[in-house]
């Protein structure tokens, strides 16, 4: 690869110069005079030492014809410089002013950028550190996930792609502070909002709530969570200047007493850096806690938007928290895009108006494996595998357009220079891979864990297994013998196949409960196979998100008994054992039926990125070496794979499809992704 594109400036030197250390008024953007007394906007006084100032004249008919822009100089408030500490993160305000953040009794504006350690490999963390760093950003947010980090009550996981501690102090050593987002809801598109799935084992538990069961899981979640981060924090000689209070509670709101409950489970844990909420612009008012300081997310700036913020708080600085400069992705809508200007529009808005932002997503990664949320809007809709989100760097942590303008305006604030830019990740194209095994599905089924026995189906939570956890993720495959036909009626959450033997008869999902079996002349298997395609990771649906079949299987409205239940998890150990197993030759014909690809990816002696791509594949997973590289399917928008290099190893890389409906020819790899 070359290097990185010169950046081409679109912005006029007018504009330049316009940023800002004095807040003005420009037609069009901020509040009218009913709002006025929100923004204060002060003459030009002398600036601390490290500050420059200069001056600029404005275009003729702007409200201030003379103006300061104020150029920062943090070099010294780092996590590496800023060695003696007493006061960390703190508002203040001054007469004649705007509030406004300090550190370390020091002005300080957070320009955060959001990347989550879970969704990006640990070897690349690094990279897209120094790249948030170099495009001038001094803080990055992350979320954490409780359903990855406990994965079993009492069992935590926080090794390899889950050590938050060492992400968050390989952001202190790049040189950026930290806003930690623990939870124990995060939203985030991921399943269930972040939450254990075996919370949904109790009926009469209440998510989101002071309920007794949800509290007592959420206390023990946050004995182990919050020890390791105590050390962290700024006054522990930390980089976390800032953390979190859950997430968005304003649009859930079901329960007046479970913020100010997790307010105080945070101080008496040991957290005493600044505490926040963050909800949209109209549902403050509801997610608010008192003392802690409120903040917002957004997708536009314009007049009225802080009308509900000021009710909360009119003398705290404003923070939002989330400045969304793309979107998520959900299978079989269109790619979700925002245009690079508008968002450097916004964000010298903010800059011009001395407002601490971050933007959601810097860095989005990749939804490996099951860890994808859903949406539902009179359907569900899971998302992709991909989280690019059309953010600042692409899924693979490529610079994009965005990147440049940003950098670019940033430099144009700062006193000293930004650092030089990261090389681009290098990317390789592989040969084309064709698989040369198979297995069917139902010749996997001796490699799978012992199934369970039950009278009546269970859904996926409700397993026994996983030491009494159930099934947070991936598909389960319900079997019984029936002996006469008719109407076949079952809820299937999400997508269920109905086979007969090995005769697919049809598909149960989005509302669609029903399957005819045709008259049989002896009793026969029925197999259902359901996947869970994503729990909805927003609203009050977060409530109702068991998966598999849920309630009785009827025919003719008559209920099924005997039910051999198989659990795919599809985990690693599963796909060592299956290496013992008689795989048979690809015949020349596609195969209609769910079964594994076995093929060989030659990666050379040092393996790079890619993207798979598989044009005439229908739904399914890939695997490589084992592990899960998540979902495809062809009604798009997402159209290939990232593949880190860090996943393969040199020369030979064992890569495994389960397709669930038809078998294609080739696997093929590109340098680019393409939607």
């Amino acid at each position: 690869m070359g290097s990185p594109p010169r950046f081409s400036p679109c912005v006029s030197w007018r504009r330049i110069l316009c940023i800002v250390s004095l807040p003005f008024i420009s037609s069009g953007f901020a509040p009218r005079m009913k709002n006025r007394q929100n923004f204060i906007f002060e003459k030009v006084q002398p600036e601390p030492k490290g500050h420059r100032d200069s001056e600029a004249s404005l275009s003729p008919g702007s409200p201030l014809s003379v103006f300061a822009v104020r150029r920062y100089n943090w070099s010294h408030l780092t996590p590496l410089e800023l060695q003696d500490r007493s006061v960390g993160l703190q508002t203040e305000q001054r007469a004649g002013r705007n509030p406004y953040f300090t550190l370390e009794g020091q002005e300080f504006l957070i320009l955060g950028g959001s990347i989550h350690y879970f969704r990006v490999p640990r070897e690349s963390w690094r990279d897209r550190l120094l790249k948030l760093k170099a495009c001038g950003f001094n803080t990055v947010t992350t979320y954490v996930p409780w359903n990855l980090h406990e994965p079993e009550r009492g069992k935590f996981d926080f090794s390899g792609n889950l050590d938050m501690e060492a992400f968050v102090l390989l952001a202190a050593e790049v040189g950026l502070w930290v806003i930690l987002r623990p939870g124990p809801y995060i939203c985030s598109e991921i399943d269930l909002g972040g939450l254990p799935s075996r919370l949904l084992q109790d009926p009469t538990s209440q998510l989101r709530t002071t309920n007794h069961s949800f509290v007592e899981a959420v206390d023990e979640y946050l004995d182990h969570l919050i020890a390791r981060v105590v050390p962290l924090q700024y006054r522990k000689g930390g980089p976390i200047i800032a953390v979190q209070v859950e997430n968005e509670y304003g649009s859930f709101h079901k329960d007046e007493a479970y913020m100010p409950y997790l307010h105080k489970a945070l101080l008496k844990r040991g957290i005493v850096e600044l505490l926040l909420t963050s909800d949209n612009t109209n549902e403050v008012l509801k997610g608010h806690i008192k003392g802690v300081l409120a903040a917002v997310n957004m997708k536009s700036f314009k007049e009225g938007e802080f009308k509900d913020l000021y009710q909360v708080q009119s003398n705290k600085p404003i923070l939002i928290m989330e400045f969304w400069v793309g979107w998520f992705d959900t299978w079989g809508n269109k790619h979700a895009v925002r245009d690079a200007i508008d968002v450097e529009n916004t964000i010298f808005d903010f800059i011009r108006l001395e407002i601490s932002f971050n933007v959601y997503m810097f860095h989005g990664g990749t939804n490996f494996g099951f860890m994808n949320g859903a949406t539902y809007f009179e359907q569900h809709r899971g998302v992709v595998t991909s989280y690019d989100y059309d953010a600042v760097l692409t899924e693979a942590g490529d610079y994009t357009p965005k990147f440049f303008k940003l950098r670019e305006l940033f430099k144009s604030i700062f006193v000293t220079p930004l650092p030089a830019l990261p090389e681009p990740t290098p990317k390789a194209v592989y040969p084309l891979v064709r698989p040369s095994l198979y297995l069917p599905l139902w010749d996997a089924l001796q490699y799978l864990n012992s199934p369970v026995l039950s009278n009546v189906p269970l859904n996926m939570e409700n397993l026994p297994i996983n030491n009494g956890n159930g099934q947070s993720y991936g598909l389960v495959l319900y079997q019984t013998t029936i002996c006469s036909g008719g109407q076949l009626h079952a809820n299937a959450q999400d997508m269920a196949q109905v086979f007969l033997n090995e005769t697919n008869l049809g598909t149960l999902a989005n509302g669609h409960q029903d399957v005819y079996i045709p008259r049989i002349t002896e009793c026969q298997l029925l197999r259902i196979l359901v996947e869970n395609q994503g729990r909805v990771n927003f609203s009050w649906k977060i409530q109702n998100q068991q998966k598999g079949l849920i309630g009785p299987v009827t025919i003719n409205d008559i209920p099924l008994e005997s039910f051999t239940i198989y659990s795919l998890e599809l985990k690693m150990s599963f796909f060592k054992r299956l290496r013992s197993a008689s795989w048979k030759p690809v015949p020349d014909g596609h195969l209609g039926h769910p079964a594994f690809y076995l093929g060989t990816l030659k990666a050379g002696s040092s393996p790079m990125d890619t993207f798979l791509t598989l044009p005439d594949w229908n739904y399914g997973f890939v695997f490589i070496n084992g592990r899960n590289l998540g979902r495809y399917w062809n009604i798009g928008p997402q159209k290939t794979l990232y593949l880190p290099g860090s996943w393969l190893q040199p020369e030979d890389n064992e890569i495994i499809l389960f397709e669930k409906i038809m078998g294609g020819s080739y696997i093929h790899t590109t340098d680019k992704p393409i939607w």
